[in-house]
């Protein structure tokens, strides 16, 4: 159930999600050595943002991280699908979504977001919820990159109830699932949405944990990876594999679904898309090969912190 107390500021997640942004923007700028171009946009309908990106950079070839505050008169149709009762009520939504497409096929790739949802009509309150996660995506498999991003996820969400993690991380690995694929699209992480109880400052707190925990999780993965040698097999199949993450972000993510739909600015929906990408027919990795290690010992719903919890 969607949230209406009266705690409900709209200004405070605002100024949140523009803080974040503009530190992990600062985080990534300096693991990379250049700068982010900052590129600022207006809604014709009703909002704007600002998208931060490097092309072509030192570590990443592409990074896109992106605050959007957009509105609108009208939910659009996949805000109020499974919400009926809220058709014909004005809408603000905001937040940041990142995807970082690194370079060396030994670092992951890696999505985050927070963002809140608030549906809008005069004269009642405002009715809101919660949403957002990061989960990895590897293209070569490392235990301890595994374990070390869920263990800050789980740490993230340990003030709010031990029962959080495991909640959030089984929520991550069924929604990032290609159906189509019948395969996860990663390692994954942890997944939230429509969050609004207990009340409007649990569930922002909750959110800004998941954001602050961010570069905590992904840069020292960053860091023990970025400069292994490589070469055009490792490319490749990275190339390959990149494929369904285009798959997942076309078909099944209600973050571009919900972009496309509302009028968002396309360049900016569509900045997670990774630059160089291949697609294959009917082809599987040869037995034994790291790559088909990857498919048997990772791309699997795994208890990353069971007994091999380094924390």
């Amino acid at each position: 159930m969607a949230g209406a107390d009266d705690t409900f500021d709209l200004a405070a997640a605002r100024a949140y999600f523009l803080d974040v942004q503009s530190r992990i923007v600062a985080g990534l700028e300096a693991a990379d050595g250049q700068t982010f171009r900052r590129d600022e946009w207006k809604r014709e309908s009703g909002g704007g943002g600002l998208s931060c990106l490097i092309e072509e950079g030192n570590v990443f070839e592409r990074a896109g991280v992106l605050f959007s505050h957009v509105t609108g008169n009208h939910l659009p149709p996949s805000a109020s699908a499974s919400r009926p009762e809220l058709a014909g009520r004005g809408f603000e939504a905001m937040g940041v979504s990142l995807v970082l497409h690194p370079r060396n096929p030994y670092v992951p790739t890696v999505h985050l977001n927070v963002r809140m949802f608030a549906a809008l009509k005069a004269g009642e309150p405002a009715v809101w919820w919660f949403g957002g996660g990061m989960d990895l995506t590897p293209y070569y498999g490392f235990e301890d990159d595994a374990r070390h991003f869920h263990a800050t996820c789980r740490d993230a969400l340990a003030p709010f109830g031990a029962n959080r993690y495991p909640e959030y991380k089984g929520w991550c690995d069924r929604n990032f699932f290609l159906k189509h694929r019948n395969e996860p699209r990663g390692i994954g992480g942890i997944f939230y949405d429509d969050l609004s109880a207990p009340d409007f400052a649990s569930c922002f707190a909750l959110t800004r944990n998941v954001g602050d925990a961010f570069l905590p999780a992904y840069l020292p993965i960053v860091e023990r990876r970025r400069d292994l040698p490589f070469g055009e097999r490792e490319r490749d199949f990275q190339a390959y594999r990149r494929g369904r993450y285009v798959e997942f972000n076309l078909v099944f993510d209600r973050g571009t679904l919900f972009g496309l739909q509302s009028g968002g600015r396309t360049e900016s929906i569509l900045l997670s898309m990774p630059p160089v990408v291949r697609w294959r027919y009917d082809w599987h990795p040869a037995p034994g090969s790291p790559e088909a290690e990857l498919h048997s010992d990772f791309l699997t719903a795994r208890d990353w912190l069971g007994s091999n919890d380094p924390a």
